[in-house]
């Protein structure tokens, strides 16, 4: 039997020989031209300085990664920063007043929180906030000034989401506005209030605070044909998509968002002092955790989120400064819908709507007017109908932005494309020169803008966060309307339509 164990041997050597000569000269070579394209921006280097090629030479053919559109896009010139600092009354908030007081509260809260841990005898201790002020929700908040949320060269907005991914939350709360309807709801309404959407207020940390949306149906879900807009889903990532794509835009007035994976029982339960939303925890039939909102008619198990068992999605959306530094104003949209089931609003009706509204302030000063359009503009690509509100800061009065909030319902349906959201910039023929000229690059292939969408949502720690469907829609979208505003150009000429900003550029801060 000693033959047969030989030629096996032999055997096993000579499928080893095979492969050693497969890999040495082929893997092997290929494997070190692939390292040299990656590691030369430029081509592959000569061995000498006095190289010269020809004819004769071999050429090494190298396939090339692609070049990100993303970077490519923030590196053209609309997308560069104007190299100087606002003036200090263009900021939103003085630093000096907001670390004294930030240092106050990050006390208070500590305080605050030792109370319920000794009463409630708890058996998981509660950690406390640390004072930190470098952290980047600090610093985003003292960046906002009255053009933007944050500046084009700013990394503080990298940071924070970096910061609301990772951190440690060390609180969970029901938002003011649940708390403010105490479980008291009207079921004969058609358009429920806002706090009975299921949303809590984490805290971290560093004292930074986020609003979480959790997870209700998958990607692919859509909106039902029968659903009104203002009973659609809320939908975590459409959030988390609005804020990307409000960056890319350069509209920069979408508060920062963030995808994160929550452990509903280490991350909410547990370090949660308020015991009215421990009474909202429960486990289903499939051991899993699940909660849900306190208002009367939304106490069901059905309506609940739960986890896998504990795990569950969501979007993080970083606040914005307190009220008590940074009032803001909640004005009525002039082209909001009828949230009846039959009703309709003027502007449905009357095609010279918007003449009217130029005569009512605020909007004789057309920089808001115009603001009103990029909301449209905006709007119509994530398609969301159910804009009934905007804010801006009351510190910058008629000339602040309008804050592009609540987006968690956009992105529901990506094979229908709603002109009406579209209202305001076809009844009003008006659109920012930056805007329009943002808009015409994204037609171009190496800025397409589902490709840089794409690309964009890849930052993100959740995957995948919208279908190609969707983002398919972004460039379908983006072509209806460039060919609004050509209809307006057409018929009032590019001069009435197209407006160039204004407002008086920055100088440097010396103060």
């Amino acid at each position: 039997m000693w033959f047969l164990r030989r030629d096996r041997l032999l055997l096993v050597a000579a499928l080893s020989a095979l492969l050693a000569a497969d890999v040495y000269f082929h893997l092997w070579p290929q494997l070190l031209q692939l390292t040299m394209g990656r590691s030369c921006d430029c081509g592959v280097r000569p061995t000498s300085r006095n190289f010269t090629p020809t004819a004769e030479t071999p050429v090494m053919v190298i396939e090339w990664i692609p070049a990100s559109k993303l970077h490519h896009l923030l590196s053209h010139p609309l997308y560069q920063a104007q190299g100087t600092m606002p003036p200090s009354y263009d900021r939103l908030l003085s630093p000096h007043e907001i670390m004294k007081s930030y240092k106050k509260r990050v006390t208070h809260q500590n305080r605050k929180r030792r109370g319920p841990r000794f009463e409630g005898n708890r058996t998981i201790p509660l950690t406390d906030s640390k004072s930190d002020p470098p952290a980047p929700w600090l610093q985003f908040h003292m960046e906002i000034d009255k053009d933007a949320l944050y500046p084009r060269s700013s990394p503080v907005v990298d940071r924070l989401l970096q910061s609301m991914g990772n951190m440690m939350i060390i609180g969970a709360d029901h938002t003011p506005d649940e708390k403010a309807l105490n479980g008291e709801c009207d079921c004969s309404q058609i358009v429920k209030p806002s706090g009975t959407h299921l949303k809590l207020i984490l805290r971290f940390q560093d004292h930074a605070k986020a609003m979480f949306k959790p997870m209700r149906q998958s990607r692919e879900d859509e909106t039902p044909e029968d659903f009104f807009y203002f009973v659609d889903f809320q939908r975590h990532n459409a959030e988390i998509a609005a804020f990307h794509l409000d960056r890319i835009l350069d509209f920069r007035r979408v508060p920062p968002v963030a995808g994160r994976l929550i452990n509903l029982t280490s991350e909410i339960l547990e370090v949660t002092t308020n015991q009215e939303l421990e009474s909202v925890f429960f486990v289903s039939p499939a051991n899993n955790v699940c909660f849900f909102a306190k208002c009367l008619y939304m106490c069901k198990t059905e309506y609940a989120a739960c986890g896998n068992p504990h795990m569950l999605e969501g979007s993080l959306s970083a606040f914005l400064p307190s009220l008590n530094f940074a009032d803001r104003l909640s004005v009525p949209h002039p082209w909001i819908r009828s949230y009846t089931f039959a009703g309709k609003e003027e502007w449905e009706t009357n095609p010279s709507y918007c003449d009217s509204v130029k005569t009512l302030p605020p909007y004789t000063n057309q920089k808001r007017l115009l603001g009103v359009m990029d909301l449209a503009v905006f709007d119509f690509l994530i398609g969301n109908m159910d804009r009934h509100h905007y804010e801006t800061f009351t510190k910058f009065g008629e000339d602040g932005f309008l804050l592009h909030m609540d987006n968690a319902r956009g992105f529901g349906r990506p094979f229908v494309d709603e002109l009406s959201i579209l209202a305001p910039l076809y009844q009003c023929c008006l659109v920012k020169e930056d805007t329009w000229l943002r808009l015409k690059l994204f037609t171009l292939n190496e800025y397409r803008l589902s490709d840089v969408m794409r690309e964009s949502l890849q930052n993100d720690r959740l995957r995948d966060v919208l279908t190609e469907s969707h983002l398919v829609a972004l460039d379908r979208r983006l072509q209806k309307v460039l060919e609004v505003v050509d209809q307006c150009v057409q018929t009032h000429g590019t001069d009435a339509v197209i407006i160039k900003d204004a407002a008086p550029q920055h100088k440097t801060d010396q103060s």
